[in-house]
């Protein structure tokens, strides 16, 4: 097998500060916005408008309130291919952007969304389209063409009016991000740590009795209290509700000899993203059944990683990938493999027999990060594993990441 596992006594978890970052943010910051920049002048864009809240994480790395501001058009970044990044806030609060470099400019949005304008949100949208529509024009040297990621109509109507012509900026966001520089694989790292600890207290609290929600909630506190910012799911379940896969955590009492299944979707320290799963029996050493569910998806992320390196097409993993025995095959996992870095990102490889139909080709790179996926459910025994690996693209292979708290741990 040509991939590689990292050395975890490098890492002494109990010791760790995640008060400072490991490396220089300013020259994270820098790199993200070049890789920006570098995809809006291969599509020809004046620039980019940006509100989903983890690409504005990732242009300028200003982060008050993002959960809150992903539910609203209130927090934007407009950045000019070859002019200023300017941050556009929900209210006049800059001490909350100071000591970004990047941010060359701080303004406050002329809200249009309808709990911030009533029913004044045409003409606060109209206000809107003219400030943005006069940046492209200062800085855009004649290009009108203007990439943005996500906005309602109200918003795009009126940048259409003003003359502007609106293109996909989910796609240059997601091929922005995929190339980690040696600083983001640092801070990815912290975030990974700090998922492992919160696993490795999940595993030693765990035991008959103990609700779902009581379980998981341990992971949060875990995250929180090391720097962490948020949870994307809450994908933890037990017992029963292990098969099908998809439940998340509920106030179900765990029984000795359940089998626990969790999925992190983890954001941590730094905003990155720590995507793992694992799976463990409560209060009792797994039975044959159990065993077998997990041998075999432990079996295809061995096999599935060991084929990575950069190179190689997202087709040819799918022909290439773990061939699931039949009867777990349509409750398989929704994809092979799909990229990480402040969230789940580009790419999404699907399985063989829904490539055709639901797939894309395109080519594995190096430093690229991505997560290995499987899930065996039984329908027999009505429970479920799921296993995920964090890894990174190599020219000679994948590089494990998540590898303080291995998947085979107390199984194989």
């Amino acid at each position: 097998m040509n991939f590689t596992r990292g050395n975890i006594s490098a890492r002494q978890h109990g010791a760790m500060e995640y008060t400072e970052p490991p490396v220089d943010l300013n020259a994270v910051r820098r790199y993200r916005l070049a890789r920006i920049r570098e995809k809006l002048r291969e599509s020809d864009y004046a620039g980019i408008l940006l509100f989903d809240q983890v690409n504005c994480r990732y242009a300028c790395d200003a982060t008050n309130m993002q959960i809150w501001c992903s539910h609203y058009e209130t927090r934007c970044v407009f950045i000019a291919t070859d002019g200023p990044l300017i941050l556009f806030d929900y209210g006049n609060y800059p001490h909350v952007a100071e000591g970004i470099e990047t941010i060359d400019e701080y303004r406050v949005n002329p809200s249009f969304y309808f709990f911030a304008a009533g029913p004044r949100g045409e003409e606060k949208a109209e206000e809107f389209g003219k400030v943005i529509a006069d940046l492209v024009k200062t800085h855009g040297g004649g290009n009108t063409r203007l990439a943005i990621d996500r906005l309602s109509h109200l918003g795009c109507d009126a940048l259409r009016r003003r003359g502007l012509s609106i293109h996909d900026g989910l796609e240059v966001m997601e091929l922005a991000r995929v190339i980690k520089s040696p600083e983001e694989l640092a801070l990815m790292q912290k975030a990974i740590d700090v998922c492992e600890i919160g696993l490795r207290r999940m595993r030693e609290a765990c035991e008959p009795g103990m609700r779902e929600n009581e379980l998981w909630a341990l992971l949060h506190h875990a995250n929180i209290e090391l720097g962490g910012e948020w949870i994307e799911t809450r994908l933890l379940s037990s017992g029963p509700r292990t098969f099908p896969w998809f439940r998340e955590s509920s106030m179900r009492k765990m029984e000795k000899g359940d089998m626990i299944s969790v999925d992190t979707d983890l954001i941590g320290p730094y905003g990155y993203c720590a995507d793992m799963s694992r799976s463990w029996v409560c209060g009792a050493a797994p039975d044959d059944r159990q065993k077998r569910l997990y041998e075999l998806a432990f079996r295809q992320i061995e096999h599935n990683t060991s084929l990575l390196k950069a190179g190689m097409s997202f087709r040819e993993i799918a022909e290439k990938a773990w061939r699931i025995p039949g009867e777990f095959a349509s409750h398989r996992y929704g994809v092979l493999i799909h990229g990480v870095g402040l969230a789940d990102e580009y790419p999404s490889i699907k399985h063989l027999q829904d490539f055709d139909d639901k797939g894309y080709d395109g080519m594995l790179e190096e430093n690229m990060t991505l997560c290995v996926e499987s899930y065996i459910g039984s329908e027999e025994s009505g429970e479920g594993v799921k296993l995920e690996e964090q890894v990174l693209i190599g020219a000679g292979g994948a590089r494990v990441l998540t590898v303080g708290d291995p998947i085979e741990a107390g199984w194989l």
